[in-house]
């Protein structure tokens, strides 16, 4: 398994589980089923809400003794409607409390797009909060001061372009150390993943596999299936694999964290296993090559809503 190390010396496990659209019944069983193939780090969100059955099984491997709290990395996310600084503490203590923990590994602004507090997902315009009413910095000034705290021991950002990472970074005390973001061989966001390492900002890649279990409210009728790319096929049968462990392995040859969702105990183990292939240059750079770009969470959910403060330059670079 490849770490990445921060600058305290912690270590994140660049393959972990994600639990996004791991739904309530089968999350408790598949956080399980990762931890004893071997699983160290695990990916939650409260936007989820999926947290309080994560936090069940993390009790039960703990109380156990399969695992001990400090061998296993926890990332989870603010939701945007605890963007306002006195709110960041009360999304954390939902999500501590849901877990079952006393702190988290890493915990990531979610999205640069604010909602008030009662709004889950906005249906109206009145139901955002614009830059004015509550700047990117009065959110990571509250996340800064959870670390603080030591309820967080890093903090960082998940689909943040240069742009609004360029925003922290000139008001920040603490730097992010993280972005996720949406990344494949569809999407593989060189200049952003350039920009970040430029800037000491590690990467987490999220639906590595083309996301097609994606609600279908975030499903387009011409979206490409990117496991079902010949090259993948190909690359796979001369490795004696799946499609779906070269794409993880894909963005661990780059150096990219990278959390397959799955709930089926046997593609749980598959993708672990993913750690141990090696592709070669020529696979590289055959990837590389691939003509199609899609990016299949496009963000229209926040963009297009009427009276939306925010637009896609909010939220992408360029594909």
């Amino acid at each position: 398994m490849k770490f990445i190390t921060f600058e305290n010396n912690d270590k994140l496990p660049m393959l972990g589980l994600g639990t996004w659209k791991s739904a309530p019944g089968e999350v408790y069983q598949a956080v399980l089923w990762a931890l004893e193939a071997g699983y160290r780090h695990i990916d939650c969100a409260a936007i989820y809400q999926n947290e309080k059955e994560v936090g069940d099984a993390l009790k039960k491997a703990f109380d156990d003794g399969l695992v001990k709290r400090e061998e296993v990395f926890v990332t989870s996310k603010l939701w945007n409607n605890a963007h306002e600084k006195d709110q960041v503490k009360v999304g954390l203590n939902k999500t501590l409390q849901d877990l079952q923990l006393d702190y988290l590994d890493l915990y990531l602004i979610h999205w640069p797009v604010s909602l008030k507090s009662h709004v889950m997902f906005p249906e109206k315009g009145e139901d955002f909060l614009d830059y004015s009413q509550v700047p990117l910095s009065e959110t990571w000034s509250g996340m800064e001061a959870l670390k603080a705290e030591g309820k967080l021991k890093h903090i960082g950002v998940s689909n943040f372009n240069q742009g609004k990472i360029k925003e922290l970074l000139d008001s920040c005390q603490v730097k992010p150390e993280m972005n996720q973001i949406e990344l494949h061989p569809y999407l593989p966001q060189n200049d952003l993943v350039n920009y970040c390492k430029k800037n000491g900002i590690h990467v987490t890649a999220y639906s590595p596999l083309g996301s097609a279990d994606r609600p279908k409210a975030r499903k387009k009728e011409d979206d490409p299936i990117l496991l079902e790319h010949p090259l993948f096929k190909e690359i796979a049968d001369k490795h004696g694999v799946s499609t779906a462990q070269v794409l993880i392995a894909w963005s661990l040859h780059r150096d990219i964290a990278v959390i397959p969702k799955s709930a089926n105990k046997e593609r749980i183990k598959q993708n672990l296993e993913a750690a141990d292939i090696r592709l070669d240059a020529a696979d590289m750079k055959a990837i590389e090559g691939i003509s199609v770009h899609h990016r299949y969470i496009d963000g229209t959910f926040f963009t297009e809503v009427p009276g939306s403060p925010f637009s896609q330059s909010d939220l992408w670079d360029s594909l």
